[in-house]
């Protein structure tokens, strides 16, 4: 969206709610726009729109809707509707039969969320493999557990403006790992990093070092 449709849709919106805008200085004007062009600069002027005259048709109260308010709204128009745990978790039991000796091609076959809720393929395989009452039952109950967390970080990601999406890394979306792969890596880190001691102090005892020189 750029200036000329945003300065258009804050006038919708100064329109529904005139006195919100009243006692506004110019300046103020001009930051409104400025912030709003920002938020929505990565959305189409006609869907932003539609999501201002959906919210305005449905609000009670007598506050313009907010940025977080239209984008979510947004959302709600245009996303499809989410996978529920349930319906995740019958994709995965699916996956696990035939995981023992084809948990690649079984892995591959999932949406993007729910493998991000699993893992990994040989976490497939690892299911397929025990008894298929604690899977249906323990596991069933820690992947749907796993399986809402990744849905609503995604949810809240979808949310944000492109450019906050592109310049925080910690907002990318990364595999959920299982407690016990999240401890290796973890356990991994801790020995590169006393590798990396060791190496460094050899380093420094060295003949010739720089630092024997100081």
């Amino acid at each position: 969206m750029n200036r000329k449709e945003t300065q258009g849709v804050l006038a919708l919106i100064k329109a529904a709610y005139p006195s919100f805008y009243r006692d506004m200085t110019r300046e103020d004007l001009v930051a409104v726009v400025n912030l709003w062009q920002k938020q929505f600069e990565d959305m189409d002027s006609r869907l932003v729109l539609a999501a201002v005259h959906a919210l305005i048709a449905e609000r009670a109260e007598g506050y313009p809707p907010t940025i977080g308010a239209v984008r979510a709204q947004a959302r709600k128009l245009t996303a499809p509707q989410q996978m529920t745990e349930l319906e995740a978790w019958a994709l995965v039991s699916r996956a696990t039969r035939n995981s023992a000796y084809g948990a690649e091609k079984e892995f591959a076959k999932l949406p993007p969320a729910v493998q991000r809720a699993v893992g990994r393929p040989e976490q497939l395989r690892a299911w397929a493999l025990m008894d298929a009452g604690e899977v249906e039952s323990v596991v069933a109950s820690n992947f749907m557990r796993t399986y809402r967390a990744v849905a609503e970080r995604e949810r809240e990601a979808e949310l944000l403006p492109a450019f906050i999406r592109e310049t925080l890394p910690g907002f990318r979306m990364e595999r959920a790992l299982p407690a016990d792969d999240a401890g290796k890596k973890e356990s991994r880190k801790t020995e590169e990093e006393e590798k990396a001691k060791g190496e460094k102090k050899t380093e420094e005892k060295a003949p010739g070092n720089t630092a024997d020189k100081l």
